[in-house]
């Protein structure tokens, strides 16, 4: 199995979302991201989980853990790019390693740069040029 890293996505809905709009909206977004080549979507767990209860601990309204390889984060963020644009989300927080990008209703462009820029940080090394028979490299 590839390397594997951690990518949490939070959504922010629009003014006037309530906790179940969000919730299913998370939901549409975790089966679109599986869909993906990532190796898992989750809820993310907050707090414990008090005494007496069936499930784990409760959910955070609006945020998804993302387990992918680096190879995986252009896909990740096309997605997210499209589905913003369709849906009644204000943003959509990505926290990577150290680092994080927020994706609003942006110019495609301009949302474009910031995501190349973030993916040129993050994502897989760029592959060797090919070397020649006599060691230098190019064509």
């Amino acid at each position: 199995m590839a390397d594997t890293d951690l990518m949490t996505v939070t959504l922010e809905g629009a003014r006037d979302s309530d906790q179940v709009e969000i919730d299913e909206l998370t939901l549409q977004l975790r089966a679109g991201l599986l869909e993906l080549d990532v190796h898992r979507v989750e809820p993310v767990q907050v707090g414990e989980t008090p005494a007496g209860s069936k499930s784990g601990g409760a959910v955070a309204l609006g945020v998804l853990a993302v387990t992918l390889s680096p190879v995986a984060l252009r896909g990740v963020f096309r997605l997210l790019e499209t589905w913003v644009t369709n849906r009644p989300i204000r943003k959509v927080r990505v926290v990577f390693g150290d680092d994080s990008i927020e994706l609003e209703h942006a110019s495609a462009e301009d949302q474009r740069r910031l995501v190349d820029a973030f993916i040129a940080v993050h994502g897989p090394a760029s592959p060797a040029e090919p070397v020649n028979e006599s060691g230098l490299s190019g064509a």
